[in-house]
């Protein structure tokens, strides 16, 4: 019952993914928003053909496990090195403006202070996903807008994890001094020990091994699980665990041929993370915050592609660099979405600024997903001169 009821789940993903991604195309619009909507209407909130709430988790958190993972292995750390001033100087900055932003929106929507306080963590980050999913890789991953885009990115998410960890440290109860320096201490520890192993026990591997790409594709995915389970185990959660892992493959000569060679991989779990979002709303609770919600995400969406252009540009970077970055940080995150169901799982959060959150993050995502596929060059523009992979 169980295996019909994943492979059903499976084959409304991705046969209704292929259907709305026609339309999509036809229509001239972004991918992801088919995947979301696909998700909507299959979810509980739409015809309920997926109404198993447990399986749609369990998808969203296979999905993200991976795609972490996947982010991390494009990021390499010798690139915030290289770019550390200025990207702790754009991030710092950025994350004031955008977090009073959000407090200021909540506030006037008559949202409780911790609420209030939520939000505008919330809406401090910008999406790793979509950013990444529409950055070609041939044409400005090696180039210094890339390396921007991703120092930055970079910077939030390590933010981001750190939040994770307190939220995930408050849903413990009551915990040990021992706990939380475990915890604590385990983030450090993991990503200083994925680095020596790194470089002790998968490079010789990866050296001598490498032109069997079945091999370097199950080295790589069993270097993502283990890294996941062992920061479980190190009171961490999975998904720090895979994002750390990939971080410290980065940090591999042959990086980049484990990316290219994952990227099917990639997309795979984009569909299904896409999906698990459009499948998890809850849309008779947009009903009470689609106002709020739309005041959110277009605040977003025209201050911080704003906000990261004049950093930018204080920096020193010319003013297409500073535009184009903009634009395409220019909306919430998947790990605002993250922060949002673990802080309601620890009920310090309630339900009605979850729904704000959730469906803000989900305008951010359409709007500046679309704006990036019809001005930049991306891997799924519908212009041939845009498109670029």
């Amino acid at each position: 019952m169980i295996g019909e009821s994943v492979l059903f789940s499976v084959f409304l993903i991705f046969t209704g993914a292929a259907l709305l991604a026609t339309v999509a195309l036809y229509a001239r619009q972004s991918l992801l928003i088919a995947y979301i909507a696909l998700g909507v209407l299959c979810g509980p909130s739409g015809f309920g053909l997926v109404d198993d709430p447990h399986l749609i988790e369990d998808i969203a958190h296979v999905g993200i496990i991976f795609l972490l993972f996947l982010l991390g292995v494009d990021m390499c750390p010798r690139k915030l090195l290289e770019l550390m001033r200025e990207a702790i100087g754009v991030t710092l900055a950025s994350t004031l403006v955008f977090a009073l932003l959000g407090y200021g929106i909540a506030a006037a929507l008559g949202l409780s202070q911790p609420d209030c306080l939520l939000v505008g963590i919330a809406t401090t980050l910008s999406s790793t996903i979509i950013s990444l999913k529409l950055l070609p890789t041939t044409v400005l991953h090696h180039r210094h807008t890339g390396e921007v885009i991703i120092s930055i990115l970079l910077l939030q998410d390590l933010l981001a994890i750190v939040a994770l960890l307190y939220l995930h440290t408050i849903a413990g109860g009551e915990v040990s001094w021992l706990q939380n320096t475990v915890q604590f201490a385990g983030l450090p520890a993991l990503f200083l020990g994925g680095l020596l192993a790194e470089r002790v026990v998968l490079r010789p591997l990866f050296h001598r091994f490498d032109k069997v790409g079945e091999y370097v594709f199950l080295l790589a995915l069993g270097w993502c699980l283990g890294f996941a389970q062992l920061a479980q185990s190190l009171g961490l959660s999975y998904e720090v665990g895979a994002f750390i892992g990939g971080v410290t493959l980065a940090n591999s000569p042959i990086a980049l041929f484990i990316a290219d060679s994952l990227r099917p991989l990639r997309d795979f779990f984009l569909v299904m993370f896409f999906f698990a979002l459009g499948a998890g709303f809850n849309l008779g609770s947009a009903g009470d915050v689609w106002p709020g919600a739309l005041a959110l995400a277009l605040a977003v969406v025209l201050v911080k592609p704003l906000t990261y252009r004049i950093l930018f540009r204080n920096f020193g970077e010319s003013r297409i660099l500073a535009g184009e970055a903009g634009v395409r940080l220019g909306q919430m995150s998947e790990f605002s979405l993250l922060l949002v169901a673990v802080a309601l799982q620890v009920q310090v959060m309630s339900t009605k600024a979850g729904a704000l959150v959730q469906l803000a993050t989900l305008i951010t995502f359409v709007i500046s997903s679309t704006v990036v596929v019809f001005r930049y060059p991306n891997p799924i523009a519908l212009s041939e001169r845009l498109r670029r992979d």
